[in-house]
Order: C-alpha cells, then structure tokens, then sequence
C-alpha cells in the first residue's frame, strides 16, 4: 500500500487519467473528489465487495436447474 499525505486543494493521478482531490477535512472524516473517465468504474469498497459477492453466488448457481425452475 503506497500511503501520501495530502491537504485541503491537494490531489493525486492514479494511472494518468483519474485524479483524487481532497476537498474537504472534518475531524476524522476526509471528503474526497474523484475525476475520472465515465468507462472507469468507481465504487465505496463495501459496495464492490457486496457486487463480488453477489456475482460468486450467481456463478454458483446450476444455469441449467435454474431455467427449469423459470417454467
């Protein structure tokens, strides 16, 4: 993990076209602003790992049993 110290206004590129921007400090809470292009994907980490859990149970499921359930 690379960690950086950053202030208000302060921003860094990850991957030439996604900048990080802290906008706002507030005790313990850090606002941050994400440019980006619309085809990359931006998720809260708790969000993607429920989506990955989701696609596991889907992959897990009999295709086949499924659609005989359907009818």
């Amino acid at each position: 993990m690379l960690a950086l110290t950053r202030k208000k206004g302060e921003s860094l590129v990850v991957n030439n076209n996604v900048e990080i921007t802290v906008l706002e400090i507030r005790g313990d809470q850090v606002k941050i602003g994400i440019t980006a292009p619309k085809e990359v994907p931006i998720y809260r980490k708790e969000v993607y790992l429920q989506i990955q859990n989701e696609n596991k149970a889907a992959l897990s499921i009999d295709a086949v049993e499924a659609l005989k359930n359907l009818f």
